[in-house]
């Protein structure tokens, strides 16, 4: 595939990460200059429901459909089941919604983080940076997951996706997640609205 030209990867770095109310907004904003056909990746439960609950009302005047793993009473493959059946539908999840959708065509167009999803200290997760070295650990681990989700956009030949990243403090050297000549761009919300609604084409 011609990763360069069928995505785009944005680093949002005028939100503030930490400000629930302007993480929401982002992702509001995002959902609707895509027309929906986005996943919303969380990196913690309490963040996600934080957002959802600021969310459902917006999209539901905008007639985008909004489901949310651990907020809806279904299980997992129901939700990506709808979401894989519709091209306006928003869905909100964390790590298995990263590692399970598998939705070729439009219904997937958008991708975004809430931040960069670096590992949960763990003990475990403590050893094995004592073994193999602090932040050359969390970088592997992170780069895969970064990877993982992005490859989720592209499934087919005339697929078409933008991976969004809302935090400014994305380093550089997590670049490597990305296929070679894929740029990643830092750029303000209001650019990033105007690139998704530029790169996916006219809403539904």
């Amino acid at each position: 595939f011609d990763y360069a030209a069928m995505t785009r990867v944005l680093v949002v770095n005028d939100v503030r990460k930490d400000d629930l109310n302007q993480v929401a907004a982002a992702y509001r904003e995002l959902f609707l200059s895509s027309g929906g056909g986005a996943l919303g990746l969380f990196t913690a439960i309490s963040r996600l429901r934080a957002v959802h609950g600021r969310l459902v009302e917006p999209l539901d005047q905008a007639g985008l459909p909004l489901f949310a793993q651990h907020v809806d009473g279904l299980n997992l493959p129901t939700l990506i089941d709808i979401f894989r059946a519709e091209e306006d539908v928003c869905l909100l999840g964390t790590d298995a919604v990263r590692d399970g959708v598998d939705v070729p065509g439009p219904s997937l167009r958008l991708i975004v983080f809430d931040r960069v999803p670096w590992p949960r200290p763990t003990i475990l997760h403590r050893a094995r940076r004592k073994a193999l070295g602090a932040r050359a650990y969390d970088d592997m681990l992170t780069r895969l997951r970064l990877k993982q989700a992005y490859g989720r956009m592209i499934r087919r030949a005339g697929d078409r996706g933008i991976f969004v990243i809302l935090d400014p403090m994305m380093p550089s050297r997590l670049a490597g997640a990305f296929p070679e000549g894929v740029e990643i761009q830092r750029i303000g919300l209001s650019e990033a609205l105007l690139a998704v609604r530029e790169f996916l084409g006219p809403l539904p």
